[in-house]
């Protein structure tokens, strides 16, 4: 498989899953894995988790198939069906209640133009860095942030999937970049200082 497929050849695969045929099943798998595995484990936060759940997405998928609408992108309603299934997964939890308190009556009230792209937000970090960040937040603002920038919902859209109200939601999500920019800020010690650290601390354990 190429890392990246045409819009002919992905659309042929889809019609053929929607008939069932495991080889485009198997051949969706291939292409999706990565990016589904991804989504889940920023919404799950849990790396044994989004295992098991990207697994069972792509398990119901020759089921979901049948409510397929040809009129989406393809890969928009698959990571759609996946949010669902994991915030499903959150609330059978039953850990809504702690993750989604509700909106406080001194939130800020969230600029009217549209938010930048996380990577913009983000230009001066390196992918590492930004992921752990992500993974780091707490879930009531990781769930909202992953599913606006990992999976581009609107605000509406992240809104009705979590059972929020959309200024709710856009406070979530002005708090999320409020964290990630504050603990992208922090200074983070250079490699020969940790080195060093490291050497220190051995040294005292061998003393």
């Amino acid at each position: 498989m190429s890392e990246r497929l045409d819009d002919a050849t992905l659309s042929a695969l889809v019609e053929r899953a929607g008939a069932a045929d495991g080889e485009a099943l198997a051949a969706l798998y291939r292409h999706f894995c990565r990016r589904v595995l991804g989504l889940c484990r920023y919404l799950l936060g849990s790396e044994t988790e989004a295992e098991d759940a990207a697994s069972e997405v792509f398990a119901r998928l020759p089921r979901a198939m049948n409510s397929y609408d040809s009129s989406l992108p393809f890969p928009r309603w698959l990571m759609s069906v996946t949010s669902h299934y994991c915030v499903d997964l959150l609330r059978k939890r039953k850990v809504e209640k702690r993750l989604f308190g509700p909106a406080e009556a001194d939130a800020p009230e969230p600029a009217a133009v549209s938010p930048s792209p996380l990577q913009e937000l983000l230009t001066a970090e390196s992918r590492d860095e930004v992921r752990t960040a992500v993974a780091a937040l707490p879930e009531r603002y990781r769930l909202p942030l992953t599913l606006r920038y990992y999976n581009e919902m609107s605000y509406d859209e992240i809104a009705s999937t979590l059972e929020l109200t959309r200024p709710h939601v856009a406070t979530l999500i002005f708090r999320a970049k409020q964290e990630l920019r504050r603990a992208l800020s922090r200074p983070r010690p250079s490699p020969k200082a940790l080195a060093a650290l490291s050497k220190s601390a051995a040294s005292g354990e061998t003393s």
